[in-house]
């Protein structure tokens, strides 16, 4: 085992600060990792602050990790010292169950193993994350990071681009469509960069009128204000598919009624509170309400591939480490554009 900085929350309520962990010698299936970037995820905020009620501290938050390979095992062949390469949501599965034999590790029948706050089964405890100097990773859940992308603003895309890109892919948003995204954050300009690379037409739907420039030069071909009922009413019943990365309370309704018949809402932002769903407005077009959940291995490289093929990348601010816990205050605020990125490099 070797000793690794850090930083953690060491309770619900206690701001992040310089930790030391361990992590394991790499096994013969092992890739070690000298972490350069890890992108700042609202999910990192909730886990840290325990506001899911599954937390167990001392937290080191931070699944969207890019670096450097230092070492390789025995049996690695995917990998070499000095590759460039990224760590997303999990780090591993049972990869005998249905779901993983089918690319589908995060809905391992026995439990994904996530980055951080997941048991450890080489050490014991619970995984820690990447804000931190290094990690540990099984070759089977490291992925190829094509060499033309910025390496800070590729960072995000091990959350924030699966977790917008599998939804995308999964139902065939193409050309000829209509496609809207709702909410213009961290997951939902990667909603629009995507969409608009895979050929659709893409509606934003905000409610920050300030945010219309910007969501054009994302990509957007029309941006709605949702607190509008004439904007919205113009739009009712024509689109083919809807994104919704709103983690806040907010009417679901009002956009079900905007779906086509056989139109799909699929959610992939997480409120707190339950969202209210009247039945008649599925019924009625025969329309359809889904989740969707990060995505397997195979399909974050497929993303990943995607965007070096399209240079897409997130909009990010660079901040070290030692202003994460004034990061995590702005990020309830939705006071960055669009993604905060660590450089691991601040650790030091």
């Amino acid at each position: 085992m070797s000793n690794a900085k850090a930083y953690s929350a060491s309770s619900a309520t206690s701001p992040l600060a310089p930790f030391s962990i361990q992590r394991r010698d790499p096994t013969p299936h092992d890739v070690q990792i000298q972490i350069l970037f890890c992108g700042v995820c609202h999910s990192d905020l909730h886990t840290a602050r325990n506001e899911w009620h599954n937390s167990v501290h001392p937290v080191v938050p931070g699944h969207e990790i890019i670096g450097r390979v230092t070492s390789v095992g025995a049996h690695v062949k995917k990998f070499k010292v000095g590759d460039t390469v990224g760590v997303g949501c999990m780090v591993d599965s049972c990869r005998t169950c249905t779901n993983c034999k089918d690319g589908f590790e995060q809905f391992c029948e026995k439990g994904a193993i996530f980055t951080y706050n997941s048991p450890d089964k080489h050490l014991g405890g619970m995984t820690f994350g990447g804000y931190s100097e290094s990690v540990v990773v099984d070759e089977a859940f490291v992925l190829s990071i094509p060499k033309n992308l910025d390496l800070a603003a590729t960072a995000p895309l091990l959350c924030a681009g699966i977790t917008t890109y599998s939804p995308l892919r999964h139902h065939k948003v193409g050309k000829g469509q209509k496609v809207g995204i709702v909410g213009l954050g961290g997951l939902g300009h990667m909603g629009v960069k995507l969409a608009n690379a895979f050929g659709a037409h893409v509606v934003v739907f905000t409610t920050s009128a300030n945010k219309t420039q910007d969501a054009i030069r994302l990509g957007a071909h029309e941006v709605v204000n949702s607190k509008n009922a004439d904007e919205m009413a113009k739009h009712a019943g024509s689109f083919h598919f809807i994104l919704d990365t709103v983690a806040a309370k907010h009417d679901i309704n009002a956009y079900l009624q905007l779906l086509k018949r056989d139109g799909t809402l699929t959610q992939v932002g997480v409120p707190a509170e339950p969202l209210d769903v009247q039945v008649f407005n599925l019924i009625i077009n025969r329309r359809s309400f889904t989740g969707s959940l990060i995505g397997g291995i195979a399909e974050t490289q497929e993303m990943l591939d995607f965007c070096g093929k399209h240079n897409i990348v997130s909009d990010i601010e660079i901040i070290p480490i030692q202003k994460i816990n004034e990061a995590y205050e702005r990020l309830i605020k939705s006071d960055v554009k669009y993604r905060f990125v660590i450089d691991m490099a601040s650790l030091k």
